[in-house]
């Protein structure tokens, strides 16, 4: 093992063993190289002469490139063309992290800088990366479905579901059930849900956390945290389970994936953000996760997009994007209410379908009575002008992608390909 991994090691191991146990073997490995091209590209930052980076500068000091794409970005070409840190921007990070606290105001514990990665699917594969070893994954039975090729082809881990309701609300009993059968479980929290669009109350949250609090007493727990939606939830708005589950408990590391790619409307920049929080870590912890997490961004895809970073600098700054923000989501927000005032005024459509409980993000499901989606997928398609996701005895439908005025006529066309 080198020995800038085993230096990180006794760092972590020395305020938090438990975070130690959770690495798998990757993990441990792990490591943000202080030494070779990077630290003497960063030694000759500020001479005269500079032979180091590996970009082409010009006579005047700017970096190289073709105006045939400058021409389309008012950015400065050193905030479009050189390579970004493997971390990230440092506005950027600490941008982030001011966000993190401004949306969780309960949130008073320490956490670490967040790292910039090139989206919240990177983010993802990272965690798998530090800590998956052919583990096993609590998940809800509504998932995102590449968590498979994230997790299970990338890391032979094997996805464990439990029932995402009970009846309408959370399954508070199932996920307990899950978490008290394994050993050392990782758990994978999608709130608000993708599929369903259910974000769980505040009540709920609470629960999960005293659930996860009463079960580290005699295990070690990794809670991640897939944020996407955080920013899009239409009724009761409320923080991040992060919150709850800050400083829980010695033997609980939670990492929170969340990014500008739904709430800011930013899906091909291709920005995601990866948060760690244990409760005795410290600065040094920290830093060694965040040393793990940059060796293996470096290792894989260099850095995120400078290009990309630094738009979202600038629209962060911008005296304009609050209001921006709130112009979208009251969009969102008709949209969602249309869904629900559609199904007040088509009580016809239960004989063929219910929907799921929502109240959040882009999506939601319906479940189908006497069929199955695909057939239902295929006459949609080839006779309604229309296309749904189906998964199973499910659809799930984008209502963030219908303009308000046809969202009924979608249920209407899903109605009647049913009953043909």
């Amino acid at each position: 093992m080198n020995e800038q991994a085993v230096e990180l090691n006794k760092q972590i191991e020395s305020t938090n063993p438990a975070i130690l146990k959770l690495l798998s073997e990757r993990g441990k490995n792990s490591f943000f190289p202080k030494e070779g091209i990077l630290a003497q590209t960063a030694d000759a930052k500020d001479k005269s002469i500079n032979a180091t980076i590996g970009i082409a500068i010009d006579d005047n000091g700017i970096p190289m490139h073709l105006e045939s794409t400058k021409q389309h970005i008012s950015l400065e070409p050193k905030e479009i063309y050189p390579y970004a840190p493997s971390q990230g921007l440092p506005q950027l990070r600490k941008k982030w992290n001011d966000s993190i606290k401004e949306k969780n105001p309960s949130l008073a514990a320490t956490t670490s800088l967040p790292i910039v990665t090139s989206g919240l699917t990177n983010a993802l594969s990272i965690a798998g990366y530090l800590f998956m070893d052919n583990n096993s994954i609590i998940t809800t039975d509504l998932f995102w479905g590449n968590y498979k090729l994230t997790f299970t082809e990338a890391y032979n881990a094997t996805i464990e579901t439990f029932p995402l309701f009970k009846e309408s609300s959370f399954n508070l009993e199932a996920l307990k059930e899950k978490i008290a059968a394994q050993e050392n479980p990782i758990l994978l929290l999608n709130f608000p849900n993708n599929p369903s669009g259910y974000m769980p109350t505040k009540e709920e949250c609470e629960e999960i956390a005293k659930i996860i609090k009463e079960e580290a007493n005699n295990k070690n727990i990794l809670v991640i945290l897939d944020d996407a939606y955080i920013d899009l939830i239409y009724e009761q708005p409320q923080e991040s389970l992060f919150a709850h589950l800050a400083d829980i408990h010695e033997n609980v590391l939670t990492i929170k994936i969340d990014g500008p790619t739904k709430g800011d409307y930013a899906w091909g920049l291709r920005v995601g953000f990866l948060t760690f929080n244990a409760k005795g870590a410290t600065k040094e912890t920290y830093g060694a996760l965040e040393q793990k997490a940059a060796g293996i961004i470096r290792g894989n895809i260099s850095n995120a997009s400078n290009l990309s970073q630094n738009l979202l600098l600038k629209a962060y700054e911008s005296e304009t994007y609050a209001q921006e923000i709130k112009q979208n989501f009251i969009i969102l927000n008709d949209r969602y209410q249309e869904v629900k005032r559609v199904f007040l005024q088509h009580p016809e459509f239960v004989e063929q379908f219910t929907p799921l409980p929502f109240n959040a993000g882009y999506f939601m499901c319906i479940e189908l009575k006497n069929h199955e989606a695909e057939p239902i997928r295929q006459i949609l398609l080839k006779k309604y002008d229309m296309g749904i996701i189906a998964l199973k005895d499910k659809i799930r439908i984008a209502f963030s992608a219908i303009p308000k005025n046809k969202i009924e006529q979608a249920f209407i066309n899903i109605y009647e390909a049913c009953r043909e």
